[in-house]
């Protein structure tokens, strides 16, 4: 079974281009989106998820990077629920823990079809990362979780770097994520009693 996906959103604002194999066959990873930071954190997301991910993203820059990060974030979690449909023969639930020096960060993620986010991850000091906005980092899995049809926690455990604590919030997602969508030999349907999600 190939559970890849593409998808493409482009709006007066963004033009978006990405490209999914959520069982990574090869590891490839690519991110151009003029936000070294953020291509920083989707190549995290595409190898600690262990995906082939190929992500494209032309955008009003000169505004700033949210209608980037949000877009990316919509057209992500299209791929994401494109690439898993029915949900038959998953685990469901993922956990991670990551820690990035002095930061921890926890990410459950549930692949239900009720999309949710819980962030609790909370910077202790406001920076740019280069052109990144660190207050973008929600903006981007709400704008995933929501179109993936997944319940998310994050959760800063500690941490005071902003580098640090967001880098490690797009690796625990990511591990988290691998864990939930992979594939369970134990259940032969939708890993649900209502038959769907």
């Amino acid at each position: 079974m190939t559970r890849s996906a593409a998808k493409e959103r482009t709006t007066k604002e963004t033009s978006i281009s990405v490209r999914l194999d959520v069982d990574g066959p090869t590891g490839a990873v690519s991110a151009s989106t003029g936000l070294p930071f953020f291509d920083h954190m989707l190549d995290q997301l595409g190898r600690h998820g262990g995906f082939d991910l190929d992500v494209q993203a032309k955008g009003d820059l000169q505004v700033d990077g949210h209608h980037t990060v949000e877009d990316v974030g919509i057209a992500l979690g299209l791929a994401i629920a494109k690439a898993l449909g029915d949900r038959a023969g998953i685990r469901r639930y993922g956990d991670a823990l990551v820690p990035l020096d002095e930061a921890l960060v926890r990410a459950v993620v549930d692949v239900s079809g009720r999309p949710f986010l819980h962030y609790a991850i909370e910077i202790p000091k406001w920076q740019m990362l280069g052109d990144y906005d660190v207050f973008l980092t929600p903006e981007f899995f709400r704008a995933l979780v929501l179109n993936a049809g997944l319940t998310a926690h994050l959760d800063l455990v500690r941490g005071d770097n902003p580098h640090h604590i967001v880098e490690a919030a797009f690796k625990a997602f990511a591990r988290a994520l691998d864990a939930a969508i992979a594939p369970d030999p134990r259940v032969t349907g939708v890993p649900s009693t209502k038959g769907a999600l």
